[in-house]
């Protein structure tokens, strides 16, 4: 059977209407102004940047939150903005990863940072030629059309490259928040970076206007219809790196290398 080329897109426990929005507060009026300084969406990554990168990871137990986290995206949630996470998960095409545990760790990661908008996940391996696996800009465009926002009022925050370039090739707005699996090529391109979560919300609350000038999405010349170009900085296909990626590992396997796109 055919895998499928698109992303999977969950909504979280509010949904996507009722009187206080996706984000299950009240929105203020200047939430969806679209002359407004505020974006219409903020998404962020889920490994490395939400949570600390355990790769591959299928238990909600390992779940453990980036410093500030919690305070940065209920900052966003204040302002009446709609909250998403964008995360590759290739462990899915590995078979490493069952949709099961994909969304036992979404729900803990719910548990303990509260209710996004919308969860689009990626399951495909980097040689699938999907056009969802940042930093092909699918999952962003995927939940701007869940948000039913414009994705030039979009603003998407991640910890390596590869989140920075599928929000330009999106016409979103990218902020880095580096750490050490970023590559000092990527924060040198990223264009605008943050010291931590927090931080990083505070610049996109803050400035105004949200969209910076990205141009067309950059297609590799040899690349297939719908194959995207990674960043300069990383090999192509692979934006969060493992020194080695394996194709295959016993489920339960007590650890893995750091820092492969999932």
């Amino acid at each position: 059977m055919t895998r499928p080329t698109g992303p999977w897109l969950l909504s979280g426990p509010y949904g996507l209407s009722g009187p206080y929005g996706p984000t299950g507060v009240r929105q203020p009026p200047h939430a969806h102004d679209p002359g407004g300084p505020f974006p219409a969406a903020v998404l962020f990554d889920r490994d490395g940047t939400l949570v600390a990168d355990v790769p591959y990871n299928g238990d909600p137990a390992r779940i453990t939150p980036m410093p500030r986290a919690r305070e940065a995206v209920e900052a966003v949630r204040a302002a009446g903005i709609p909250v998403g996470v964008v995360t590759n998960q290739s462990g899915v095409a590995r078979g490493l990863l069952t949709p099961r545990q994909v969304e036992d760790v979404r729900l803990r990661v719910e548990e303990l940072l509260g209710p996004f908008a919308v969860w689009a996940v990626c399951p495909h391996g980097p040689g699938e030629g999907c056009g969802c696996r940042k930093p092909a800009p699918g999952l962003v465009l995927a939940a701007c059309r869940r948000l039913a926002v414009p994705p030039e009022r979009t603003v998407v925050i991640g910890d390596i490259g590869a989140d920075v370039e599928a929000a330009r090739a999106a016409g979103a707005r990218g902020v880095l928040v580096p750490t050490a699996a970023t590559r000092p090529g990527e924060t040198a391109a990223a264009g605008t970076t943050a010291a931590d979560l927090l931080a990083a919300v505070r610049i996109v609350l803050d400035s105004a206007p949200v969209a910076e000038p990205a141009g067309p999405p950059r297609r590799d010349p040899g690349a297939a219809a719908g194959e995207w170009r990674s960043s300069p900085a990383g090999p192509a296909g692979e934006p969060r790196r493992h020194r080695a990626a394996p194709t295959a590992v016993p489920r339960g396997h007590p650890a893995l290398p750091t820092g492969e796109a999932r």
